[in-house]
């Protein structure tokens, strides 16, 4: 059977799991969370593949190259959820089946917070049920995925999946090398992925 794989993407303040108000968003810090999705993840047979920024633009750019290059997407953009149209764009050009999620329960907290950009965009909305709600979201995601995914083809102008950002691929490319492709100056994401066992934050990634 085909193995699927998830973006698994955070935004804005969601690396501060842990320092931020338990009652709305549990106890578990950032790393604790992405091993937790990681093993509902196996539960379902798909690759999760993490990222994380407090930089809207990069979240901009990481989504102009989902296409093709993962199947399946769950979102949750933190506080941009409410109000970034540049997300809400970016991700209806990624054509990317996709699951908005938030730990706390969105629609009965502040009235600024009961709004998504995302709304129509998305396959099910899972709020208010904490860490749990990624295993639903896996879940939704995994049945759809099923049923619909077509073969996954790089969009135009991609080379390979190693292109999303990634620790095991070098993020930047010494322009005097005989290797050096300018196609991967285009393609460079400026914040790095959160991988489950490396440090958390948005560290630039060291030049090779």
């Amino acid at each position: 059977m085909r193995r699927f794989r998830v973006a698994v993407v955070h935004g804005v303040n969601l690396d501060q799991l842990g320092r931020r108000d338990p009652k709305h968003y549990g106890g578990l810090t950032f790393r604790e969370l992405e091993r937790q999705i990681d093993e509902w993840a196996t539960e379902f047979d798909l690759t999760p593949r993490f990222f994380q920024t407090n930089h809207e633009g990069a979240l901009v750019e990481y989504l102009h190259r989902a296409e093709g290059l993962v199947d399946g997407i769950i979102i949750n953009a933190g506080a941009w959820t409410h109000y970034s149209w540049a997300l809400r764009d970016a991700l209806e050009i990624a054509k990317v089946p996709t699951v908005e999620v938030h730990l706390s329960a969105v629609h009965e907290r502040e009235a600024f917070r009961r709004t998504s950009v995302f709304e129509g965009l998305c396959l099910d909305v899972v709020a208010g049920k904490g860490p749990d709600g990624y295993h639903d979201a896996l879940s939704t995601l995994h049945a759809h995925l099923l049923e619909v995914a077509p073969a996954r083809v790089p969009a135009t102008g991609t080379r390979t999946e190693e292109n999303l950002s990634s620790p095991e691929t070098p993020q930047i490319t010494d322009p005097e090398s005989e290797d050096h492709d300018p196609l991967d100056d285009r393609l460079n994401v400026t914040t790095s992925t959160n991988e489950i066992d490396g440090n958390i934050g948005n560290e630039p990634p060291s030049p090779v």
